[in-house]
């Protein structure tokens, strides 16, 4: 089962009075409406909830699933705003997602999975009823700005490790577990891209396009919106791109490495095969070889073996290889 996190009724702006969810309606007074939040509602308290106010069955279908993208749909005189909301949990983001109805007199809010609390948002709104008491558009824009601002600690911390990443690529070749980290890292930058993208075009639909129940005076206020998570987009995009950098650079860092390695082992392996094919001559079970009977064989060939190995160290040594 689900839970009413606070319901009230606002006028002009102020916090009048609780009510219970099971009376709640919309107001017919212009000034005044009425605030839920819900938490992981069940089916039953959403139809009861849609029964009292109306709501549109595609949108408390999709506020019982919660496995919706991020959207803004307008209905008759109604709107249906879907949020994704993360928290960093671990190290790991973990997200979840926030459903918002509003219509004339009400907004309804519905928490899924990681979320914080909306009882700041509450708050704040609180503390200015000039702008609250603009109504319904006042308080959508308070909720998905609050989303939005909780997205920046979670990038901010891992802008932090990325950054930590980045710096270590050139000391020394990435541990596996290193590597994993990365493609972690890269599938939680993916999840908060997929999270915040769709905020740019939602915020500029109310800014900028004619929504019912969104008023003028508040279009800046979305367009600032807007302007937020431009920027966190582009954070994350560099973040990705930064990662996917470090990781073709290390890449490239081991590779030279193992060149090197396979240079010292080939110069090596040239320098032994002038012994082991002279050996490899001498040592044939042939009756006649003409140095066999002779006395200096054996000193001549040691010195032999000798002098073209130094040369052979020699110009490797020069070309770099050993």
């Amino acid at each position: 089962m689900g839970m009413v996190v606070d319901s009230a009724l606002y006028v002009g702006g102020h916090r009048d009075r609780s009510v219970g969810i099971d009376v709640a309606k919309p107001p017919e007074q212009p000034d005044h409406f009425v605030w839920i939040g819900l938490l992981e509602p069940s089916e039953e308290m959403l139809r009861t909830v849609q029964a009292r106010f109306g709501l549109h069955d595609l949108a408390i279908e999709d506020a019982h699933r919660a496995h919706q993208r991020p959207k803004l749909e307008v209905y008759d005189h109604s709107l249906f705003v879907v949020l994704r909301t993360a928290e960093l949990k671990g190290g790991k983001v973990d997200c979840g997602e926030t459903h918002v109805f509003i219509g004339p007199g009400y907004v309804i809010t519905v928490r899924h999975g990681a979320s914080s609390s909306y009882a700041e948002v509450r708050k704040r709104a609180e503390s200015v009823p000039g702008m609250l008491g603009k109504g319904i558009d006042f308080v959508l824009y308070s909720i998905i700005d609050f989303v939005v601002d909780n997205y920046f600690p979670i990038v901010e911390t891992l802008e932090a490790e990325v950054e930590e990443t980045a710096e270590g690529v050139l000391t020394a070749a990435f541990s596996p577990e290193k590597i994993a980290r990365i493609y972690e890292i890269r599938r939680e930058l993916q999840l908060l891209r997929r999270s915040v993208t769709p905020l740019i075009e939602m915020a500029g639909r109310l800014a900028r396009v004619e929504v019912p129940l969104i008023d003028s005076d508040l279009k800046p206020y979305f367009r600032d919106v807007q302007d937020h998570t431009t920027r966190l987009t582009e954070r994350i995009e560099n973040l990705r791109e930064l990662l996917a950098s470090a990781l073709e650079a290390n890449l490239l860092i081991v590779s030279i490495r193992q060149n090197e390695v396979m240079k010292k082992l080939a110069g090596w392996a040239a320098i032994l095969a002038v012994p082991t094919a002279i050996a490899g001559i001498y040592g044939m079970n042939f009756e006649h070889m003409p140095e066999l009977k002779w006395e200096m064989g054996y000193p001549a060939v040691l010195v032999a073996i000798i002098v073209i190995c130094a040369y052979l160290y020699v110009r490797f040594k020069r070309s770099g290889w050993l």
